[in-house]
């Protein structure tokens, strides 16, 4: 079974052909067809969260896929279905996490990996879908459309006539705007260094767009909100001067959500005092997102029109491409990039 591995921080994955394991109580196995990349990934790959002690093991944690065959005490999912591939828990068993064979060494994997042909999936992190979704749409919202809709909705609880700030126009930066726009926020301010991911967030609802290559961001807001204040901002960036700068332009009663992967080296400065009277600082596990009952309620809304995903996958790529995928992602190249498998 072809796969891609993480064989080393730094380092390009390296595609092999791996040896799948028994199916155990409430695993799955599943036929990937596509999947995205996460800015998680790139996170992982670079050791953002300090030293892997797991190594070498298998990544990916959004993907549309077949159930071909179920293990013991499965009963949430039956061989045929197809379903979206998710990290957040859901509906069913909580399985142990799968072991590969490579070359007579373990690869590890946590409960749901995605980069190759075929997984063994906790049970819990599968939800059916009807059979017209297309793949690579199923595999956004294994990660990217719910958590855009969930940091709006459940970390930020955005009103209407809220102003929104999203820095960081990525995947799930896009789709907090679209959820912003569905909820009513005004204005929706979007922030990035890439001005072809600023268009599309015109595009999706945004109100504004700063380029902030080009300008400076606290003077373009000021223009934007006058003597107003920022109700919500989202740090979609990880990187620590974005996220000093985000909790500095929210309000002092607003909240600011931490939503991209931080670098642990990297210590963030910030003054605390304002916690104490009502501002908020928080950080993002998914935006919250169940995705048993998220999953069904977003489809239907796209379903009637509420929002479009036609341009988020940005790029198409083969596994035998996904290095260049992870690069172009990196380098800020494209929105989501989408790798088909089978």
């Amino acid at each position: 079974m072809r796969s891609a591995i993480l064989t080393e921080l730094n380092k390009s994955l390296e595609l092999a052909e791996i040896e799948m394991p028994e199916l155990k109580r409430g695993q799955v196995q599943v036929r990937i067809v596509a999947t995205g990349i996460c800015g998680s990934q790139i996170g992982e790959i670079e050791g953002k969260r300090g030293p892997d002690p797991w190594l070498p093991h298998l990544l990916g944690h959004e993907a549309g896929g077949v159930v071909e065959e179920t293990g013991p005490e499965v009963t949430s999912v039956a061989a045929g279905n197809h379903v979206v591939v998710h990290w957040r828990p859901s509906l069913g068993i909580e399985a142990e996490s799968s072991k590969y064979a490579w070359n007579g060494q373990i690869v590890h994997a946590g409960r749901v990996t995605t980069f190759q042909e075929k997984t063994i999936v906790s049970e819990n992190r599968l939800t059916v879908i009807p059979k017209d979704v297309p793949f690579d749409e199923a595999a956004l919202y294994g990660c990217c459309i719910t958590t855009g809709f969930g940091i709006i909705e459940n970390d930020a609880r955005v009103k209407p006539g809220e102003s929104v700030l999203i820095m960081g126009t990525g995947g799930i930066g896009l789709v907090s705007v679209i959820a912003a726009k569905i909820n009513g926020a005004q204005p929706i301010i979007a922030v990035d260094v890439h001005q072809h991911k600023l268009k599309l967030a015109k595009e999706y609802g945004a109100t504004h767009t700063i380029n902030s290559s080009s300008k400076d961001v606290t003077e373009a807001v000021k223009e934007i909100l006058g003597t107003s204040q920022l109700d919500v901002v989202l740090e979609n960036t990880g990187i620590a001067e974005m996220i000093e700068l985000s909790y500095e332009l929210c309000g002092h009663r607003g909240r600011t959500i931490l939503v991209g992967v931080p670098n642990i080296q990297k210590k963030v400065r910030i003054d605390t005092l304002p916690l104490h009277f009502g501002k908020v600082l928080t950080g993002s596990h998914g935006g919250g997102s169940k995705p048993n009952l998220d999953i069904p309620r977003l489809l239907k809304l796209q379903k009637e029109g509420k929002f479009n995903l036609s341009q988020l996958v940005s790029h198409r790529y083969s596994l035998d491409e996904i290095n260049q995928a992870i690069s172009d992602l990196r380098q800020g190249r494209v929105i989501r990039p989408m790798i088909y498998i089978n």
